[in-house]
């Protein structure tokens, strides 16, 4: 069998770009490039679509969904990007260290790449609620603090015009009717019953991502008795079993990482640490960290919004999907 051939398409957009940027030095792969002037032409879209080996789609949600109906050869397998397909149950939801996604997503024909504010939310709250130490009808709220570059290429291009608005400079809080195109996934892939109050939040730096969740020990369920199996105190004891989660998922090294016991003196933070939503930028991994006291707590996600938030995601699905080492390509 020869190289793989691979499509992006919508390689002109933020995601896209990133992508290719990821797999244009590799020599594994072949990549299918579309003329410049032909990039609108349906036919030749269509011809491209049927000719890849994998396919992906860095798209609005409506032309994503025309491109996936284009695909006539079963062999294609593709990766969606947008938002299209993320609650669809044909479809494998792209997030390999959870609910043992890794598995299937090998196999799949039919790959949804999680959203980005979606990323950082479940990988604090699907583990908490798979492991059975949240229920699923807990009420929950969240913040998400990213980098302009999220909104894609108007929005990268009003942050970085010269006579921007003053307001550009300070951050910007939105979606605020409850309506973010990200909460039905983060309900549905989390196992919520609800889903939580959500606060996004964009602010003027380029890439990077923080997502915090908030807690009451309180909402967890018989969490004395496990801090006391554990011979812990019951803020050591959520972060024990959440790294105990990713290192049997991801191992030691992995792509999804919890940071140093939050009340060891060597390892865990002070009353002066602060958490930048930028620390990640560049990187493919994703790291939590667990802060509070044994009565309030948060766990935040930090991330690069385009990195494990977007197209080093989706590259590490499609390494998955065509048999190659799963951190090939990324920056780990």
């Amino acid at each position: 069998m020869g190289k793989p051939k691979i499509y992006i398409d919508g390689r002109e957009g933020t995601t896209g770009l990133q992508i290719y940027e990821r797999l244009e030095g590799r020599d594994d792969i072949e990549l299918l490039l579309i003329d410049e002037n032909k990039r609108k032409d349906l036919e030749e879209r269509r011809r491209l679509l049927n000719a890849a080996d994998l396919v992906f789609l860095c798209l609005p949600d409506d032309a994503a969904r025309e491109a996936v109906s284009l695909v006539s050869n079963e062999n294609t397998r593709i990766i969606d990007c947008s938002t299209a397909h993320r609650t669809n149950p044909d479809w494998v939801y792209g997030f390999p260290e959870l609910h043992e996604q890794r598995g299937k997503i090998k196999t799949a024909k039919r790959v949804a790449n999680p959203g980005c504010h979606a990323t950082g939310f479940l990988s604090i709250v699907a583990p908490l609620i798979g492991m059975g130490l949240l229920s699923p009808d807990t009420a929950l709220s969240c913040f998400s603090l990213t980098g302009y570059s999220g909104g894609g290429k108007k929005m990268i291009a009003r942050y970085e015009q010269g006579d921007r608005p003053p307001a550009l400079s300070s951050p910007a809080l939105y979606g605020l009717l409850q309506d973010h195109k990200h909460l039905p996934e983060m309900r549905l892939r989390s196992g919520l019953e609800v889903p939580p109050v959500f606060v996004p939040v964009v602010d003027d730096y380029y890439k990077g991502m923080a997502t915090t969740v908030c807690f009451h020990m309180s909402q967890f369920r018989n969490i004395s008795a496990l801090a006391e199996t554990l011979h812990v105190s019951p803020l050591q004891a959520v972060w024990q079993k959440l790294r105990e989660f990713y290192l049997r998922s991801d191992g030691e090294n992995g792509i999804v990482r919890v940071e140093g016991n939050p009340t060891d003196p060597e390892t865990g933070i002070d009353s002066g640490f602060k958490i930048y939503a930028n620390m990640w930028r560049g990187k493919d991994t994703l790291s939590m960290i667990v802060a509070g006291n044994d009565e309030q707590f948060t766990i935040t996600a930090l991330f690069d919004n385009l990195g494990k938030g977007a197209s080093g995601a989706a590259v590490q699905n499609m390494n998955l999907m065509l048999g190659f080492e799963e951190t090939e390509g990324l920056n780990i």
